[in-house]
């Protein structure tokens, strides 16, 4: 019989790191199942048009949102990490926060009249919304984060995000069409932050001008490297609605969904690892950085090298029985972004790691450098080749952003990738490569349950190869799934 203490106990005996991440990892693969099939139902529902406004109103929330945070909500979680004064940096936080947005929500309405779209789409009361309700939910998952607690943190953002889409369902089906999405989105942050505020530990104290003053030193190069960042995630999908139309933003954005199937390790790693190197650049602990960048890349390979060949094999079928035959013409832009995810992670990684080494200025240059030329690329490209210039300009920015972070990185530890288990990976991913080829050349996909079989098969064939010719990562999910009770198969 099933015995959840027991279960809940070995977890807990895994060491942190692997705790964390697995947490992390688990929630990131249900929500993005999740969200995978509730993006189905939102497309064949409301069409690529309307699907489009929505995610031009997540857009212009992840952008402004840049100014509510200042930058102040990376300084919280560095300052919190490193284990002095917690409660003062935490609190100061919170005031400063709260400060910035109730200045962007004025500056919003002050300037309503010129939100001319999304005021006649009836999206626009939902921006200042959302923008009060992440106060809560920022500052205590910036908490949470500072701590160490990123267990609950991935916990705190998978109900987020899960609650949200489960209103946003709900709200479809009643009839209210992207204002029942807005409305969605910030009804799941209220969720989030609720859950995450029973285990925050920390506390609203007095606190003083040398708080303050430490978090801005911080937030100055955080809040611009940010703002690289979003150029990176949101430049494309504003250029496009300037040149194109909310239709063409909806088939941009489901392409960029389907692509997130290949981020699950890289983000749960990147959440979990950021305090933790963090406190070990503050002790010396180079070794152990060193040692966890190179495992970071190995296990965000397993996942992202089987989804780009499976993308490019099978991506346009698949655009077309799940989404619909509008969505097809997105086909090369998913490819050319499945292989920007590749680059993706040395970027992501590289540029983690320098700010929370401190070295929070030498990314912000990075990103800067790399987020001019991306907005220039995007102004060029987009009017001449449409959706896969988007795509294009992404993946030749984010080349030079991995180039130029690697090559700052590197001046403060040695980078190295472990060549066995990418072989092995490479290996694992041309087996399935070879069945999926096969089948799709012997069997006409004619149906949504033909194009699954190889999705499925080549999947399970992946995984079991990689365990047989990786003894490395057999044995570290072998040795996991024992100490956590579960039956590992005799014939791995």
């Amino acid at each position: 019989m099933f015995n959840f203490n027991v279960f809940f106990s070995r977890i807990m005996g895994i060491d942190a790191i692997r705790r964390q991440s697995i947490v992390s990892l688990i929630w990131q693969i249900a929500f993005t199942f999740i969200a995978f099939f509730s993006t189905i139902y939102f497309a064949h529902t409301l069409g690529a048009s309307v699907l489009g406004g929505y995610f031009l109103f997540v857009t212009y929330y992840s952008i402004i949102s840049i100014f509510t945070d200042g930058g102040f909500g990376g300084a919280a979680i560095k300052r919190i990490s490193e284990g002095e004064e917690q409660d003062a940096y935490f609190s100061a936080f919170v005031v400063l926060r709260l400060l910035f947005v109730i200045v962007i929500v004025f500056v919003l309405i002050a300037f309503r009249r010129y939100f001319v779209d999304f005021n006649e789409a009836g999206l626009f009361i939902w921006l200042p919304l959302a923008l009060i309700v992440s106060l809560l939910f920022g500052s205590v998952s910036s908490g949470i984060a500072g701590c160490g607690k990123m267990g609950i943190h991935a916990t705190g953002n998978f109900v987020n995000d899960v609650s949200r889409i489960l209103i946003q369902v709900i709200m479809v089906i009643l009839g209210y069409g992207a204002g029942g999405l807005a409305g969605g989105f910030a009804a799941g942050m209220i969720i989030g932050g609720i859950l995450e505020l029973r285990f925050l530990d920390l506390n609203l104290v007095r606190f003083g001008w040398r708080h303050i003053k430490s978090l801005s030193t911080f937030s100055f190069w955080s809040f611009l490297t940010s703002g690289g960042f979003m150029v990176f995630a949101h430049a494309d999908t504003v250029v496009i609605g300037y040149y194109l139309s909310n239709a063409d933003i909806g088939i941009y954005q489901i392409a960029l969904r389907i692509v997130a199937m290949a981020t699950f390790t890289t983000f749960a790693l990147r959440s979990t690892l950021w305090p933790k190197v963090s406190h070990w650049g503050k002790i010396g602990e180079i070794k152990l950085i060193e040692e966890s960048l190179s495992r970071a890349f190995s296990y965000s390979f397993i996942l992202a090298v089987p989804v780009l060949v499976g993308g490019i094999l099978l991506g346009d079928r698949l655009l077309y029985f799940l989404y619909g035959a509008e969505f097809v013409r997105g086909y090369m832009t998913l490819v050319i972004l499945l292989i920007v995810q590749i680059v993706n992670i040395f970027q992501f990684f590289f540029n983690s790691y320098l700010s929370a080494l401190d070295h929070i200025k030498d990314s912000f240059k990075v990103t800067m450098i790399a987020a001019t030329a991306n907005i220039a690329l995007n102004l060029i490209l987009i009017p001449l080749i449409g959706l896969e210039g988007a795509a294009v300009a992404t993946l030749f920015t984010m080349i030079l952003n991995a180039i130029l972070a690697r090559h700052l990185l590197s001046r403060i530890m040695t980078i190295f990738v472990e060549r066995d288990v990418l072989l092995n990976i490479l290996k694992a991913s041309a087996l399935m490569v070879l069945f999926v080829g096969t089948y799709r050349l012997y069997i006409p996909l004619s149906n949504i349950w033909l194009t699954l079989v190889p999705v499925v098969f080549g999947g399970v064939l992946y995984g079991i190869s990689l365990l047989k010719f990786d003894l490395k990562i057999h044995n570290e999910l072998k040795g996991i799934i024992i100490q956590m009770n579960l039956p590992w198969p005799d014939w791995l």
